[in-house]
């Protein structure tokens, strides 16, 4: 007898196994509460509202369009939540963690993503003690905002280029998750310039560190958002072209 696995009950499952993995202690990539200065922190607050609310609306009008589509938004908002919520440690003594950002940039484009990488990281920051609420638009801005923006960029210069389509997904996943930790390492070294490298010495040694890690991590994650992809495909949820049914 086959089982079929649907959207819904596999949405659910991934939301559910989250709130299983409570990490041990809160240093984790995202950038902790009270991190960052008050003045970098309302700064990024500031940048990422708009985009959140943008994103609202987008979000809003894709599901007033078909609302067939809620469906695969809250898988995405899972696979975020559950990917951006793993944290490995790395051997430079800090920790990394996937994005998960790529699947949702592929199938409803930058936009939707700063409304879902906010709740994720709100859960995470009340939840689960990984990032915080006053650095909440500083990672924001870094994982639901510029990476997905850069991310969705590589995915329609791949299709440009008539890459195949796992190619593109997964070149799209593995650029947004190392976008991430660039941006991350570029407001870290904003916030702390190296007293004699000053800003980008600061950048680089946060990337250098980062790096140790992330770039395996984002090579699986990209891994991963093609599987995943190609099983949305092959249930005829989505064309191959990425198109919603």
């Amino acid at each position: 007898m086959k089982t079929t696995i649907t959207p819904n009950a596999l949405a659910w499952s991934v939301w559910i196994g989250a709130f299983g993995m409570m990490p041990t202690n809160a240093n984790a990539m995202h950038i902790m509460e009270g991190f960052l200065p008050p003045v970098w922190a309302l700064t990024w607050w500031v940048l990422f509202i708009p985009f959140l609310v943008l994103s609202i609306r987008y979000l809003k009008r894709t599901v007033g369009q078909d609302s067939h589509k809620k469906v695969l938004i809250a898988l995405c908002g899972a696979f975020i939540f559950v990917l951006s919520a793993l944290k490995l440690p790395s051997v430079t003594g800090s920790c990394s963690h996937p994005t998960g950002v790529g699947l949702a940039v592929i199938l409803f484009g930058f936009m939707v993503v700063p409304v879902l990488g906010a709740i994720a990281l709100l859960f995470q920051a009340l939840l689960l003690a990984h990032g915080g609420l006053t650095t909440l638009g500083a990672n924001g801005m870094s994982m639901a905002v510029l990476a997905p923006m850069l991310g969705y960029w590589v995915w329609i210069g791949a299709k440009r280029l008539g890459l195949r389509r796992d190619i593109a997904v997964f070149l799209c996943a593995v650029v947004a998750d190392l976008a991430t930790y660039f941006v991350t390492s570029l407001q870290l070294g904003l916030a702390f310039p190296d007293p004699q490298a000053g800003v980008w010495g600061s950048v680089v040694k946060f990337v250098s560190v980062f790096m140790v890690t992330q770039v395996p991590i984002a090579l699986a994650e990209g891994l991963l958002t093609v599987l995943i992809y190609d099983q949305l495909t092959k249930r005829s949820l989505i064309t191959s072209q990425g198109v919603l049914r």
